[in-house]
């Protein structure tokens, strides 16, 4: 915010005057608060540091002990430099023995050759400050309407700190108070550097206060939390002052209190997000999906998302990795949008079947669709913790919860398969809404980890209706529904089922309540065995006849052939499979 002393030797009045540093030239970038004249020698009481101390000597002591007192007085009080006019009381330079003195205390000490104005160099001075302070308020305001309107915006925690460290210049981190690190902008610095080893790093920087500058380590530090609930630390690093470099500082005070009001805003922005999502996914699971997307969209480099993971304490580099995904099996309740429930229905068959009862979804709110997935993933999440397994674990569309779990080895995966379904089972025991748990195959490296994702998300979604709990379910393991499902783009496919079940779909369309298509789904599904499809769907067995009769005639088939009803049970799972949402 202020001007150094550097600065002020290079204005143009005091160029004028011939400057020429004689001692302590290291200490020419202290910032320079305000500008004192002076013939006095006892005027360090009347200062209060950060003063360029401007004299020409003439009140000063005669005597070398009065000069060693004023020099030891002024570097005692804290100034920021001194600057003697010569001619009046010395001629050829200052006093050696001031000049050592100042050397001792590492005080500034510089003199003016020709006669220069004091009035000028105090009045260009006091303009460099107040025109500072201005733009210290003018950043102040930039500071304040940024974080209003991320406030406003809902913006993401990466989102928050990357602005931070914008507007600083310089490294942001954003950690859990277990010196985890949720997010981080580098400003343009080699990430590695600033990561490596963070954690052990991390725990040497202890300020004192709830915002304090650590300077054995140069790093500003707030806390983050809200209602004296504390949950991390956002840590801005503070570049020292020195020739070329811009918006440093040096001194005893501290870094510039911008930079402090910055930090303290953001955390604000921070807790004040996740007060706003206090039922939503925790900030660690929203950076767990932010990592898991990067890796199947490639939005981010590959080594930059197993950086940030490393930061999270989720080794990827030199493990192999098993994409895993969690999804509701019961399709009512699944994040497509629906949850299931039972009504009934009243006879929609022809004249003199019986009434059903049937299950339909019944409309959810999506925010509960939404709560139920995320209340997924934090019982995934909490799940790879019991079984003491490592991974990234968050939501990953609408419908699963991915997992990219990191093992040892191959060998090391099956059994970790198995420990994460059994502490999912404990976790979900009470829960009435059973899941299928899917992995793809394994890779070594994560470069590969997209494959494996894909490959878990598109075995879950053919194995959703799977009845298996006691299994991780693999490619192998869904059989048609899950070769039919990799084939659900294909056009060929969907001529098959339109050629298959055209006229059944047509005829549903006008007359939805009849329920055509799922009295032939149960009699496929049950083996053409009548007795137990008629059951499946609340009906009479003569009602059930007389429904198969109708559907022999819509689809103009005979229902009681074998290679038929093969046909028409593929076309069936083709099309749940074609009306199936594809996984974003």
């Amino acid at each position: 915010m202020f001007p150094t002393v550097r600065e002020v030797l290079a204005l143009d009045p005091v160029r004028n005057g011939g400057p020429r540093v004689v001692a302590a030239e290291e200490g020419l970038d202290r910032p320079v608060r305000w500008v004192h004249v002076t013939e006095v020698p006892d005027i360090a009481s009347l200062l209060r540091g950060g003063e360029l101390v401007l004299t020409t000597g003439i009140g000063l002591p005669a005597d070398d002990a009065g000069v060693r007192a004023f020099i030891a007085d002024l570097a005692e009080v804290g100034v920021a430099g001194l600057v003697v006019e010569l001619g009046r009381r010395y001629h050829g330079g200052v006093p050696k023995v001031m000049a050592a003195a100042a050397h001792r205390h590492g005080l500034p000490l510089v003199e003016l050759r020709r006669e220069t104005p004091f009035v000028l160099i105090t009045e260009a001075v006091h303009a460099l400050i107040v025109d500072a302070q201005l733009a210290e308020l003018r950043a102040t305001e930039e500071i304040h309407q940024r974080f209003t309107e991320l406030s406003v915006e809902g913006a993401e925690a990466t989102e928050v700190v990357r602005q931070a460290a914008e507007l600083a210049g310089a490294p942001v981190v954003l950690e859990n108070l277990s010196r985890r690190v949720l997010a981080y902008h580098t400003a343009g610095e080699n990430p590695r550097l600033l990561l490596d080893g963070w954690e052990q790093h991390s725990r040497r920087i202890q300020p004192t206060g709830r915002t304090a500058y650590h300077a054995d380590t140069g790093w500003l530090v707030t806390m983050v939390g809200a209602r004296g609930q504390d949950w991390g630390r956002l840590l801005l690093r503070c570049p020292a002052a020195g020739p070329g470099v811009s918006g440093g500082f040096s001194g005893s005070g501290g870094p510039p209190l911008r930079w402090s009001i910055l930090l303290e805003r953001a955390a604000s922005t921070l807790a004040l997000g996740r007060l706003i999502r206090r039922d939503a996914e925790g900030l660690e699971r929203q950076i767990h999906r932010t990592l898991l997307t990067a890796l199947l969209d490639g939005s981010q480099p590959v080594d930059e998302v197993a950086m940030r993971a490393l930061a999270l304490g989720v080794g990827l580099d030199r493990r192999h990795l098993v994409g895993v995904a969690v999804r509701f099996r019961d399709a009512g309740f699944d994040a497509a949008g629906a949850a299931g429930a039972v009504r009934s229905a009243g006879s929609a068959g022809p004249a003199g079947s019986t009434g059903s009862t049937v299950a339909v979804p019944s409309a959810d709110s999506a925010e509960t669709v939404q709560a139920r997935l995320r209340d997924l993933a934090e019982t995934v999440g909490l799940a790879l913790r019991e079984a003491g397994l490592t991974g990234l674990a968050s939501p990953l569309d609408e419908h699963a919860v991915g997992v990219l779990l990191a093992v040892r080895d191959a060998t090391a995966a099956d059994p970790a398969l198995d420990g994460l379904l059994a502490a999912l089972h404990r976790l979900r025991r009470s829960e009435p809404v059973p899941v299928v748990v899917a992995a793809g195959s394994g890779v070594d490296g994560v470069r590969e980890a997209r494959r494996t994702l894909v490959e878990a998300r598109q075995v879950a979604e053919a194995g959703r209706r799977d009845r298996r709990a006691d299994q991780v379910l693999r490619l192998p393991d869904v059989g048609l529904a899950g070769l039919l499902h990799l084939l659900r783009e294909e056009p060929r496919l969907q001529v098959f089922v339109e050629r298959e079940l055209g006229p059944l779909l047509a005829y549903e369309a006008r007359h939805p309540r009849q329920r055509m298509l799922a009295t032939l789904r149960a009699y496929l599904e049950h083996g053409r065995n009548k007795s137990a499809a008629a059951a499946a769907v609340h009906l009479s067995r003569p009602a059930f006849y007389e429904r198969l009769t109708r559907l022999g005639q819509i689809l103009g088939v005979d229902l009681d052939s074998v290679q038929t009803c093969l046909s028409l049970h593929v076309a069936v799972l083709a099309l749940d499979e074609v009306r199936a949402r594809p996984p974003a």
